[in-house]
């Protein structure tokens, strides 16, 4: 179990992302710093990452120093792996001291029993074609030969190539992987939380039969996240004055349904949906 509140942010793809996006994580980053709670890393956090004998790419450095910073602190932090930052993790382990890993996250926050992936290939069919590359791309052999790439032509080519997966929202509008979670929630016996990534587009859904579906969205194109406590889950939008906006929130045991059945930010980002944050506490 993580201590709460557990923060929870996807997608920034550091790298890639705009750089004043990458600046408001460093301040999200500094600003947990001696606050109570956990952070949960759901995925695609680089664009690119991968661990040569002696080489790892300069452009993840600044958000590295500032995770083994917050670790030095106290704060947990799990860092689930994505498609964009699976390759390697024991710098990430060792170095920075984040729990790295590959498999979905199921614990226990608060009233919530919740499941955490990044999303990657959960659609069925839609994701047919990379579900078949996929295991080419992890196999060890594969992660071997790009070992013997010099790290700078390595790199260049991994930012090329990943561009069609970047930072773009989903072309269903999120609707697959809502389902996917909706499916999850309404399983006898299991989660009342399911949170993806990977869609990029943010929102919170209350299923019919009961529990939440929570997106953080794509913090690479806006920078939001959620802040989970032991009866509610926000979701915020960060801003570089201190006074994060409430989106939107779900309590723990509401029984109104929430007035959009499908993930969308315009229904979460109009001025009448703030709320009142009290975002790091």
């Amino acid at each position: 179990m993580l201590p709460l509140p557990c923060y929870l942010l996807s997608d920034c793809h550091v790298g890639a992302a705009p750089a004043n996006n990458t600046q408001a994580l460093l301040q999200f980053l500094r600003r947990l710093r001696g606050a109570p709670g956990s952070l949960i890393l759901n995925g695609d956090i680089l664009d690119f990452w991968f661990e040569w004998r002696r080489s790892v790419p300069s452009f993840a450095l600044p958000v590295l120093s500032a995770l083994t910073e917050l670790r030095a602190g106290g704060m947990p932090i799990t860092w689930i792996a994505g498609n964009h930052d699976c390759w390697g993790g024991d710098v990430l382990r060792r170095e920075v001291g984040v729990t790295y890993q590959f498999a979905p996250l199921h614990l226990q926050l608060g009233a919530w029993t919740a499941e955490i992936e990044h999303g990657d290939g959960l659609r069925g069919a839609a994701d047919r074609g990379y579900l078949r590359v996929r295991p080419i791309l992890r196999h060890r052999l594969s992660v071997w030969a790009f070992k013997l790439i010099h790290p700078d032509l390595g790199t260049r080519f991994a930012l090329g190539t990943s561009e069609a997966s970047r930072i773009h929202s989903a072309e269903d509008n999120g609707v697959g992987l809502r389902d996917v979670a909706l499916r999850r929630l309404a399983t006898p016996g299991g989660p009342n939380l399911v949170v993806f990534g990977h869609s990029h587009v943010a929102g919170l859904t209350r299923a019919p039969a009961g529990g939440v579906y929570a997106n953080p969205g794509g913090w690479g194109e806006v920078p939001r996240y959620l802040k989970i406590t032991a009866d509610r889950v926000a979701l915020l939008e960060f801003s570089d004055s201190g006074e994060d906006r409430c989106l939107d929130f779900v309590e723990h045991g509401a029984n109104e349904a929430l007035t959009d059945a499908t993930e969308g930010v315009g229904r979460v980002g109009g001025d009448e949906a703030v709320r009142n944050a009290d975002p790091i506490a």
